[in-house]
């Protein structure tokens, strides 16, 4: 019988990536979010985790022929799926005390024991009908609601933890949104040292609780709220406490800064993710640890067959995937056959298109922003279709959301299916619609390469590429975020341009075609033993590494300074 720990880290996350229908997340924040509790789980970690319950989720996509994305809210229950759990906390936002009840979820590990997830939601009749909305949308609104989701998950976040777990000694803030827990805790700490004021002292005792994991290398994707606005909605106390520690980055509160101001810790998500973070906060004491992905959520059903038979102990240990490496050949195309063919059915099943299984089919499906590039392919549709036609056929699917607000992201989606109608005659591809952790799953595991063209510095880590080799599932890929640790050329995948420099991205183009047509699509139709060899290194050199258990026990000895202690419950891993 498991004994049950007490949490004493609090993981804060905006988004959680709890189940596909439950739409608590948008991408790679919240899927990252989730994995990493699945992993505490696992461990025996003593964690505990807060984020809000999206009543109408993030959005639900649908596209017109022309590739135009349309949103529908995506709407649930938590009655009908969780338990409440009480007592009920209030915050004050523009002068009005707004409750707050909580939502239970329970993770389960692999050995039985569990990570609890509480879902705040101010969907109660005591509330103004503005303040029931605001656990309604994720990423939804306007700077007012957005800074009022803030507090409802920083602050209360922070008020509901002080009720159901008292011995919580570690925040860890993913992202910067949740950044006024701090401000939390520095109330508590002035209530109970009685000083009236707020002291170094202060500022120092709530640094030594509290962690921060950036992910964002461009200012731009940093929250920041105007001082106005901060001042019309965060209650007084408050305001107080951003004043007398100095908190506003020039006139604005910036949840980054705020979030580096009060923590101990701070960590970017990739090596190279950390150094861009060095150069953007270089007052700041910056780590890294690179991202990881649940490697038994993210693998298919064929390989975790396959895994169970060859690599006894996987699960629990996934270092163990090292030693995919005596998996014999032919097994791996067996279970990557099957993946495809599980991805080719839910194609033709949900949108009428039949793919062949004996074509090299490229996979590229993330959220629809401008910097990751998803049309860098059709740069060139000629010289695209005379690779398709002359060299060997190839059949792209395509999948990913642009936000509601963001008209790049939109239009890159038009892009995309533009181009991929001008190829039709020579190169079938699909566009999947409402791209979610199921679809996820399905491409990773069930596409031949996995594509990915960021404009380089832009990606913090990126964790799509990381899913697809626990499926033998290789990366093409501009060499920035994980990819810089995880690429060996020709061994694990293949780069797309220069690892060292700046390109311009004329010649990015011309790299991605001349690796496609003079390696790539030779060696998969020519020297398959070949190919198989390099799915193979992807599972046994990038699976075994860039995991969210490896990640986790990082974080656990660098940061939340627990090896000693947790000795015993992870002698097991």
């Amino acid at each position: 019988m498991k004994k049950t720990v007490s949490p004493r880290v609090a993981y804060f996350s905006m988004e959680i990536a709890l189940e596909p229908d439950v739409p608590t997340y948008s991408g790679g924040l919240g899927i990252l979010a989730g994995d990493t509790l699945r992993s505490a789980a696992d461990l025996g970690a003593p964690l505990v985790a807060i984020t809000l319950a999206y009543r109408k989720g993030y959005f639900r996509q649908i596209l017109d022929p022309a590739g135009n994305q349309f949103e529908q809210p995506q709407e649930w229950d938590p009655e009908t799926q969780f338990s409440e759990v009480g007592p009920r906390v209030s915050v004050e936002i523009e002068g009005r005390q707004v409750m707050i009840r909580a939502w239970k979820y329970v993770i389960t590990g692999v050995s039985g024991d569990i990570v609890p997830v509480y879902l705040l939601d101010t969907d109660l009749p005591e509330n103004a009908e503005y303040d029931r909305s605001l656990t309604d949308s994720l990423y939804g609104g306007d700077q007012r609601y957005r800074l009022a989701q803030e507090i409802v998950l920083g602050l209360g976040g922070f008020q509901l933890l002080q009720k159901v777990h008292s011995g919580i000694e570690t925040y860890h803030m993913n992202e910067g949104h949740s950044a006024l827990l701090s401000l939390g805790l520095l109330e508590r700490r002035l209530e109970q040292s009685f000083a009236g004021r707020l002291k170094q002292l202060d500022i120092d005792g709530v640094r030594t609780m509290c962690i921060f994991t950036t992910h964002t290398p461009v200012p731009a994707g940093h929250d920041q709220f105007p001082r106005s606005l901060v001042g019309q909605i965060l209650g007084r106390t408050q305001l107080g406490l951003l004043d007398e520690a100095e908190a506003w980055e020039g006139d604005a509160l910036n949840m980054t800064y705020l979030a580096l101001r009060f923590s101990g810790y701070v960590n970017g998500v990739a090596m190279r993710h950390g150094e861009v973070s060095r150069g953007m906060f270089p007052a700041y004491d910056i780590s890294a640890i690179t991202n990881g992905v649940h490697a038994y959520t993210w693998t298919s059903s064929a390989f975790r067959e396959l895994f169970d038979a060859c690599i006894p102990g996987w699960r629990t240990d996934n270092n163990y995937l090292r030693y995919a490496i005596r998996i014999p050949l032919p097994k791996i195309r067996e279970a990557h056959a099957d993946a495809k063919t599980e991805l080719f059915a839910e194609i033709s099943r949900s949108f009428g298109v039949q793919l062949d299984p004996n074509l090299l089919t490229l996979g590229f499906a993330r959220r629809a922003s401008t910097y990751k590039r998803a049309d860098l392919l059709f740069q060139d549709p000629e010289r695209l279709r005379k690779i398709a036609r002359d060299v060997g056929p190839i059949q792209l699917v395509y999948g990913g959301k642009a936000h509601p607000h963001d008209e790049g992201g939109k239009n890159l989606i038009r892009r995309v299916v533009g181009g991929a109608s001008n190829l039709a005659d020579v190169i079938r591809t699909v566009y999947v619609e409402n791209y979610d952790m199921r679809w996820g799953r399905l491409i990773t595991s069930g596409v031949d390469l996995w594509l990915n063209t960021p404009m380089r510095p832009q990606e913090a880590s990126g964790t799509s590429g990381m899913k697809a080799a626990m499926n033998g599932v290789p990366s093409f890929s501009v060499v920035d975020g994980w990819w810089a640790e995880g690429h060996i050329e020709g061994v694990t995948g293949w780069s797309i341009g220069s690892s060292e420099v700046a390109e311009d991205p004329s010649l990015e183009v011309a790299a991605l075609y001349d690796k496609l047509e003079r390696e790539i699509v030779p060696m998969f139709y020519g020297r398959p033993n070949r190919y198989t060899e390099v799915m193979r290194f992807a599972i046994a050199l990038n699976g075994s590494f860039f995991n969210t258990q490896r990640m986790l026990l990082q974080y656990i000895a660098n940061a939340y300074k627990m090896q000693t202690e947790l000795a015993t419950p992870l002698a097991r891993v």
